[in-house]
């Protein structure tokens, strides 16, 4: 089957009807994650996840959204270790709000909690956070996963107009990532932007006062500075590779032909 927003495999509507019984049991399992190699990041993140994770943009018509890279290859994960465990401090978001998520009705105006039942938690054996009290009514838990996802959407909206922001001052270039490895293979993550120097030196006042007021000139430099990161999925996955290869080069550049 495939994936709903990428991790999300049979996410429902959350329902007093539906999960009556249904309770969430923690879980320190990411093996949801295990296919992607990037997922989207809130301009709020940005501070955290720049000491540990390669910040790019994605770039489609005139939305432009911040995402960190995860890996190489198109279906690997380089943070989730052999256990499932996460392997770095800050999880982003968009994992941590795993197993909900909020779905948009047609016309936009309606967002409706839904949870993904693959979760390995979920269960009716009362093993954890109740959904639903005996009264049918939510759970105080339910209302923290509520409220999360509430702040997730807002911070979406303002990461939009961050996005907004960025394409119409052009400060976006196109941008490649190679890793050669001993063997001679040479693996390529492409189709990702990244803030480029000149252009952004190049900015007005105006223009570069307007991001500071902001802090959104601080994003742009996390961006820049995250960029370091690379060399960290590399020995990622020189680290999931064969027990007889040796250190492999890593770069990053901007792509002159695109």
């Amino acid at each position: 089957m495939s994936k709903q927003l990428l991790i999300y495999e049979t996410a429902v509507p959350v329902s007093a009807t539906r999960h009556a019984d249904v309770s969430l049991a923690p879980s320190g399992d990411y093996a949801f994650s295990a296919g992607v190699n990037a997922v989207p990041l809130m301009a709020v993140e940005f501070l955290r996840a720049a000491v540990e994770y390669a910040i790019v943009f994605t770039v489609a018509g005139d939305e432009v959204t911040p995402a960190v890279v995860l890996g190489v290859r198109g279906d690997q994960n380089l943070y989730l270790a052999p256990d499932r465990q996460w392997q770095a401090k800050y999880v982003p978001a968009f994992i941590r709000r795993y197993p909900f998520v909020f779905s948009r009705s047609g016309d936009g105006k309606t967002l409706t909690l839904c949870i993904d039942e693959k979760h390995p938690g979920v269960n009716r054996e009362g093993r954890g956070e109740r959904l639903f009290g005996d009264d049918a009514k939510p759970t105080p838990y339910v209302e923290r996963v509520l409220k999360f996802l509430q702040e997730y959407q807002a911070q979406f909206e303002r990461t939009r107009q961050f996005g907004r922001k960025v394409h119409e001052l052009g400060l976006l270039e196109p941008m490649q990532a190679q890793v050669t490895t001993p063997s001679g293979e040479t693996l390529s993550l492409n189709g990702f932007h990244g803030v480029s120097r000149e252009k952004l030196r190049a900015l007005s006042g105006e223009a570069l006062a307007s991001l500071a007021r902001t802090d959104e000139l601080e994003l742009l430099y996390l961006q820049l500075h995250s960029m370091r990161n690379f060399v960290d999925v590399k020995d990622r996955l020189l680290g999931s590779l064969a027990d007889d290869e040796v250190p492999a080069a890593v770069a990053a550049t901007a792509d002159a032909a695109q």
